[in-house]
């Protein structure tokens, strides 16, 4: 698909219990700007499934909605972050991906995934194998152009701060509440700029 203005073409990857539904304001807000964007609904979406599992859906997506050759930059919501670190750090996404934005990600975990054997869950507990594993590879990130978006006011990433990383960019918005990073008025401008970079 043809996109104007020389950018790429965006990927956004939502999170738990979401669907590609959640991106409808900050898909046109990016449409408006000039991206071509893309969302995908990956299943199943309550945690039942791992985040590798969830991974490789985004890269058919990917392959199949964008093109295999394709550079692209991925925009990640919340558990939908560290499914996009996944298919950057472990299937080949390095390759292709030039911006990787993540917004309200629990890349050093959540209080939250403790109260939740579903496997993909635990995955987000603080300490789980999966995070040791994708965090002590941080460097491959470094080849990209990374920023991590988090909120002081995130009850569902607790503790907040676990947004963020040693590596690219953290920015520390005030927006009062999780799911208002992808709608909020400093939430899409900052994403906006985040992929403009």
């Amino acid at each position: 698909m043809a996109h104007t203005s020389g950018r790429n073409p965006v990927v956004l990857v939502h999170g738990i219990w979401n669907t590609a539904s959640i991106f409808s304001i900050l898909k046109a807000h990016l449409e408006d700007q000039g991206w071509s964007v893309y969302a995908l609904s990956m299943t199943p979406n309550n945690g039942d499934a791992r985040l590798e599992t969830l991974a490789e859906q985004v890269g058919q997506f990917v392959d199949k909605c964008v093109g295999p050759q394709q550079p692209i930059d991925l925009v990640g919501f919340s558990m939908g972050g560290l499914v996009s670190r996944y298919y950057v750090q472990r299937l080949g996404g390095l390759g292709r991906v030039q911006r990787l934005v993540t917004v309200s990600a629990p890349h050093r975990g959540t209080a939250l995934g403790l109260f939740s054997d579903r496997p993909g869950v635990r995955q987000m507990r603080p300490g789980s194998a999966f995070l040791k594993s994708l965090n002590r590879d941080l460097h491959q990130l470094e080849m990209l152009r990374f920023v991590s978006l988090w909120t002081p006011f995130d009850l569902l990433i607790l503790p907040p701060w676990s947004s963020q990383l040693k590596v690219g960019q953290g920015r520390r918005l005030s927006v009062p509440s999780h799911n208002r990073m992808i709608c909020d008025p400093q939430g899409l401008r900052e994403i906006a700029r985040s992929l403009h970079s």
